[in-house]
Order: C-alpha cells, then sequence, then structure tokens
C-alpha cells in the first residue's frame, strides 16, 4: 500500500515528487499506541501534529463530569490534529481506538512547507476544511436525524473516507469500534445502538462477519441516511499556480 496521507491527498490531484519526498521525510518518526490510550492528551500544547498511519483513532472531549464525546473517527491518511499547528493549546484529545501506528509531524516541519510548498499547504489546508465539514455532517444529523438515520449516514461516510487509502472492499471494510463508541459518538445508549445495528441488518441493508461491517444495499443505506458525500470533497482537484 502507498503512503496514505499520499494517497489521500493525490485524490486532490497530482503531487511533485519533491512534495511526496517531503511528505516522506516528515513522517518517518513513528510511535504505536495500544487501543485507548492517549495519542495527544485534552487541553495540551503539542509540538507536533499526530498522522493516523495504521488503525483508529478518535478526537473527543470530556465533560466536567467525565463523560465522554467522541468528536471524530480518524483513519489511516488523517491528520488527527492538524488544527494544532497553529491553535497551539488545543481544547480536545486524540486517543487510539485500536492499535495505532502514529507519526509526530513536527511543526517546524509544517512551517517550512508554508514556506517552501504552496500547493502542498493548500492541499493539506483542504484537508482541514474538509475536516470541518464533518463536523457539520455530524452536527445536522445530531439535531435532525434520528439513530437509524445517524448510524447509516456514519456507515455511507466511512465506507467513502476507507475508500481512498484502500481499505475497502467490494462495499465492506473493517469496521473496529465498538457498540459503546458508537454511542459516545452519536447521543445514544449502547443498547439503542445494538437495536439499530440490527434493524439495518434485519432489512438487509448491512451483514456482519466479525470486524468486517459488508454493506448489501448500498442505494437503500444511502437513502436511509440521507447520505450525500459532497462534503467530503474526496476528489476535489487543488489547482497549481
Amino acid at each position: 500500500m502507498s503512503h496514505p496521507l499520499i494517497a489521500k491527498l493525490e485524490r486532490h490531484g497530482p503531487l511533485s515528487e519533491d512534495e511526496k519526498q517531503v511528505l516522506r521525510q516528515i513522517t518517518l518518526r513513528t510511535s504505536v499506541y495500544q487501543a485507548r490510550e492517549d495519542i495527544v492528551p485534552e487541553g495540551s500544547c503539542p509540538s507536533h501534529s499526530s498522522l493516523i498511519l495504521s488503525g483508529f483513532a478518535t478526537r473527543q472531549k470530556h465533560a466536567v463530569d467525565g463523560q465522554r464525546q467522541i468528536t471524530a473517527f480518524h483513519v489511516p491518511g488523517d491528520f488527527a490534529d492538524l488544527h494544532s499547528f497553529l491553535l497551539k493549546k488545543i481544547d480536545d484529545g486524540v486517543a487510539a481506538l485500536t492499535t495505532c501506528t502514529v507519526s509526530h509531524v513536527a511543526h517546524s516541519d509544517l512551517k517550512e512547507i508554508t514556506k517552501h510548498y504552496p500547493h502542498l499547504t493548500r492541499v493539506l489546508w483542504l484537508t482541514t476544511l474538509v475536516d470541518g465539514a464533518v463536523h457539520r455532517a455530524w452536527m445536522t444529523s445530531l439535531g435532525r436525524m434520528d439513530a437509524r438515520e445517524r448510524l447509516a449516514h456514519f456507515l455511507c461516510e466511512l465506507r467513502d473516507r476507507l475508500e481512498p487509502v484502500q481499505m475497502t472492499k467490494d462495499n465492506s471494510y473493517e469496521l473496529p469500534i465498538t457498540q459503546e463508541e458508537l454511542g459516545d459518538a452519536f447521543g445514544i445508549t449502547t443498547v439503542h445502538v445494538n437495536r439499530v445495528l440490527q434493524g439495518l441488518r434485519s432489512d438487509g441493508l448491512i451483514t456482519s462477519r466479525g470486524k468486517i461491517l459488508i454493506i448489501d444495499d448500498w442505494e437503500r443505506l444511502k437513502e436511509v441516511g440521507q447520505y450525500d458525500p459532497d462534503y467530503l470533497h474526496i476528489d476535489q482537484e487543488v489547482e497549481r499556480d
């Protein structure tokens, strides 16, 4: 498999060999995190941004009483906190959902990219804008959709986010997210998550084989989730000067 970040970014147009080489160089330093281990502690001031190379991670915030709200799921090729490059102190945190290999990209390296690689800077900027679009889609689903619609929408979204990094096959993909974690993301109880997933299975929309989720009826699942992938901007080209 190609470098997941390069694979993701090249959906927005080809990168030059120099651009690809600088991305390989700045992502060489890696660490492995186990499930539930903090990658970036909530409220910290990191000197680097964390790129997920393998595994799944979450962005999350905790309420005063300790309850967790998952605000994003991150997959290989995602910068989980590229925004920390400018914000410095972050108001949320990043944690491993599964065993994760993470590249720590120094903010000093990102600063050099902004100086010397304007096209690459714009493509990376686009990824942060897409993160914002995903947040808006999630806010809409939390405010205006029922639990069945929310989960159907997310299952469609995840399929489209995994496809650019070659992690789908025939409308199936690994879903290593527990029902508890889905509940923490979409504001419903674990029991309700289980009930909704069982309903989607009973209706012939999905099946599961271990941690592999199979979408049996893509068009109907999109209809249930009111899913329109335009907000992901997956193939939007970023023009060069």
